[in-house]
């Protein structure tokens, strides 16, 4: 019975440090695609970003901005999505 109870209380302790090495990977990825948004708020100020920019993407309207303007949005918004997924 002891070594029955030794092994289920590694497991545990296993079970548990690798939730919390989940949990602090996820809090970093959070935090880094918060200042990626943050980074494109302060380029684009007067554009209405939601938390999902891949939405933001699917839901904007071709020719709703003039040319250059619209070229350099949606190339920035894609930037930032793409830093966002290999998290640099």
């Amino acid at each position: 019975m002891s070594v029955l109870r030794t092994v289920w209380h590694e497991r545990r302790r296993q079970f548990a440090a690798a939730g919390a090495r989940r949990r602090r990977v996820r809090s970093t990825r959070e935090a880094f695609a918060g200042r990626v948004r943050g980074d494109l708020a302060a380029e684009l100020p007067d554009e209405d970003l939601g938390e999902d920019l891949v939405e933001s993407l699917d839901l904007y309207r071709m020719g709703s901005k003039p040319r250059c303007e619209e070229v350099e949005y949606l190339e920035l918004v894609q930037e930032a999505v793409e830093r966002m997924a290999w998290g640099r």
